[in-house]
């Protein structure tokens, strides 16, 4: 596996020598209002270098720690099957190589390949979920494959008890009836954050954090802005909950779509919360 010419700033280490992997999944085909989410990754790398790769909120530096950063994937936009199947081939490389998967999307449907691939390696994997939207619908549009089902299909793939959601602010009456049976779901904050995470304290947790959980005053740049969300403050109290976890076996952030904040404002939010999140619950 090689590098490709542009890097996240801090992941400039060889694939050999690093214990995590971060690439793009600039896929979009599925997004149901605004598109745009396939260019977050290479916005997200061109902006982190205004940012610093050391962290004053943790006192830690990405340089400190082995990152490398593949790139992107290249995708076929209008064929969400096979581009799922890319995204979690690469990733069962990545996992083959004894390395945690970081990945930027894209979509959140293309959380649901590294899961698949995890969910091979660790029988009890647990999913910790950040989102303004509950994604639990069966189907959208006569479709099982969505970004807005892309929840409801990894319980598929791991069953009751596995899903802990957090600041879900929207979705049909249906999907939060149904949550309530089958998914930790709490509405509008993360008061239970900090119970939850003592519960998966050791046990293996993917992150997937979809950026469109921040309020649009803080982050107008996504494709589907749901007002009364979180700021920039409140994700730090997160990413220090979760700092505690112990066995942190993969993680990704989603929903960027920078061409709708020309400021670039939401692309350095993004930048932000992914270092803080790495240098937190990286080992």
């Amino acid at each position: 596996m090689k590098a490709q010419n542009n890097c996240f700033i801090g992941f400039e280490a060889d694939f050999k020598d690093a214990s995590a992997v971060l690439f793009g999944a600039g896929f979009d085909g599925t997004t149901s209002f605004k598109p745009g989410a396939r260019f977050a990754p290479s916005a997200m790398r061109e902006d982190s270098w205004y940012i610093e790769s050391y962290s004053p909120y943790f006192d830690k530096d990405l340089e400190e720690l082995n990152l490398f950063d593949f790139g992107d994937l290249e995708l076929p936009y209008g064929d969400k099957k096979n581009a799922l199947r890319i995204i979690q081939e690469h990733i069962q490389e990545i996992i083959d190589a004894n390395k945690i998967p970081i990945m930027i999307g894209g979509e959140h449907l293309v959380s649901l390949a590294p899961i698949k691939a995890l969910s091979k390696k660790y029988n009890d994997l647990h999913i910790i979920h950040f989102d303004a939207h509950t994604d639990l619908r069966n189907e959208y549009l006569g479709e099982a494959l969505s970004h807005a089902t892309v929840l409801r299909r990894i319980y598929d793939q791991l069953g009751d008890g596995r899903l802990n959601q957090f600041c879900i602010r929207s979705g049909l009456k249906e999907e939060f009836e149904w949550a309530k049976e089958h998914s930790h779901l709490e509405k509008f904050t993360y008061e239970t954050l900090e119970d939850r995470v003592e519960i998966l304290i050791d046990k293996p947790v993917y992150i997937t954090i979809d950026l469109d959980v921040f309020d649009p005053s803080v982050f107008p740049g996504t494709g589907t802005p749901e007002p009364g969300g979180i700021d920039f403050h409140d994700m730090l109290k997160i990413i220090k909950i979760l700092s505690r976890l112990e066995n942190v076996v993969g993680m990704d952030v989603v929903e960027l779509s920078p061409k709708y904040d020309a400021s670039g404002v939401s692309t350095a939010v993004a930048c932000k919360t992914l270092r803080e999140l790495v240098l937190a619950t990286i080992k």
